[in-house]
């Protein structure tokens, strides 16, 4: 495997993670992560979506007019969510419904139209698919994690397999249902988010607003 190859592969996972570095797709992570069975869904038909859409914008990016790129994406990527949508509701109908508008949005996540804009329109079809699988597996190890916390805490349950046995069937464990709420993915992403970059320095962002010593705020502006 050739280096920029393996660096489109392993890259969106940690340190170009598009939702850990770049903070994209966040709002799936925060309505579908309360349980593990939607979360893997819902990283399934990211995945597949950002791939086949990838893969498909290459192909038929130099016929593409400038002028109308934006448009022929998302019909590329329109096309891509309806079909992970008919396929979830023939093979796993109750997950749909537990999903509801969830999977139709994957066409509105920025990971989606960001990497068709940056890296497909500007790449060959292979090394397109690739970004597309890369950046849904990074999207999807973030969204696992979350999930995982939400579900243990929240249920004492992983997969529906029970972890912690809760009270309310003879156990120690007092389901923390905070954890089950939207806000509480928010605070584990920061956390994570956190934990990442002190880990990782070089993903901070430089202070844009940082005022030099001895100088005045006249001065620096």
């Amino acid at each position: 495997m050739s280096s920029s190859m393996k660096s489109i592969l392993v890259e969106p996972l940690i340190d170009k993670n598009p939702v850990i570095v770049q903070v994209l797709g966040i709002c799936s992570a925060l309505a579908v992560t309360s349980s593990m069975s939607t979360t893997i869904v819902m990283c399934i038909g990211l995945t597949a979506v950002a791939a086949v859409s990838n893969f498909l914008v290459s192909m038929v990016r130099n016929q593409i007019p400038s002028s109308i790129r934006i448009i022929v994406q998302m019909t590329i990527a329109a096309s891509a969510v309806i079909l992970v949508d008919q396929i979830l509701k023939a093979v796993a109908y109750d997950l749909s419904k537990q999903l509801s508008v969830f999977i139709g949005l994957i066409l509105t996540n920025c990971i989606i139209m960001g990497r068709m804009e940056a890296f497909a329109m500007q790449n060959p079809p292979l090394p397109s698919l690739m970004d597309g699988l890369a950046n849904g597996a990074g999207y999807s190890l973030l969204l696992l994690a979350v999930g995982t916390l939400r579900e243990i805490f929240g249920r004492g349950t992983w997969l529906g397999f029970e972890l912690l046995p809760a009270v309310t069937d003879g156990g120690w464990y007092v389901p923390n249902g905070l954890m089950l709420l939207p806000p509480s993915a928010f605070f584990i992403i920061g956390l994570i988010i956190w934990a990442t970059r002190s880990w990782k320095v070089d993903q901070v962002e430089p202070d844009e607003f940082r005022i030099a010593p001895n100088t005045t705020q006249q001065e620096a502006y």
